[in-house]
């Protein structure tokens, strides 16, 4: 790739930051790649802090709540995600408490509900043991899969004594 000037990186920079958001490890990796040096990486970086194209903080609060929402991930491959994108700890670990248990909940019982339905032959325990795992494998908690658990199992026994 050849290397770009610091000018034609901020362009493209600031041109990607206002179509969409991106974090700080994002803008610093596409600038490595276009072989910026240092000092004007620091100097793009700190342009674009300052003019609020990127903030980490507010790509955070997004990227939990579409992760959350749109892509249904529990908690935990949500702290993943954001590690791997470099976001601070406390900026996430902040966030990610905003979000209420209630929300989670809310998400993971219709998708355990779809599941059990299509798990047929297998003891009770047996079901609940690939549901957890499964659940596990989209990051929610294992006290969030329990409540899911314990509340369907409530809920199909209530059904079978109507």
């Amino acid at each position: 790739m050849k290397q770009l000037t610091e000018q034609e990186a901020l362009f493209r920079l600031t041109t990607l930051c206002s179509q969409s958001e991106h974090c700080s490890y994002e803008m610093t990796e596409k600038m490595r790649k276009w072989q910026l040096s240092d000092e004007a990486q620091a100097r793009i970086m700190a342009y674009l802090f300052k003019e609020r194209y990127i903030d980490d903080e507010r790509y955070c609060r997004l990227f939990v709540r579409d992760k959350i929402r749109h892509n249904k991930w529990g908690r935990r491959k949500v702290e993943q995600a954001l590690w791997a994108k470099r976001i601070d700890g406390e900026i996430s670990k902040a966030i990610l408490d905003e979000v209420d248990d209630e929300e989670y909940l809310s998400i993971l019982r219709p998708m355990i509900k779809s599941r059990r339905r299509q798990m047929r032959g297998m003891s009770e325990y047996e079901a609940n043991a690939r549901l957890a795992r499964w659940a596990m494998g989209r990051g929610f908690t294992f006290d969030i899969i329990r409540q899911c658990l314990n509340g369907i199992d409530n809920l199909e026994e209530d059904g079978a004594a109507d």
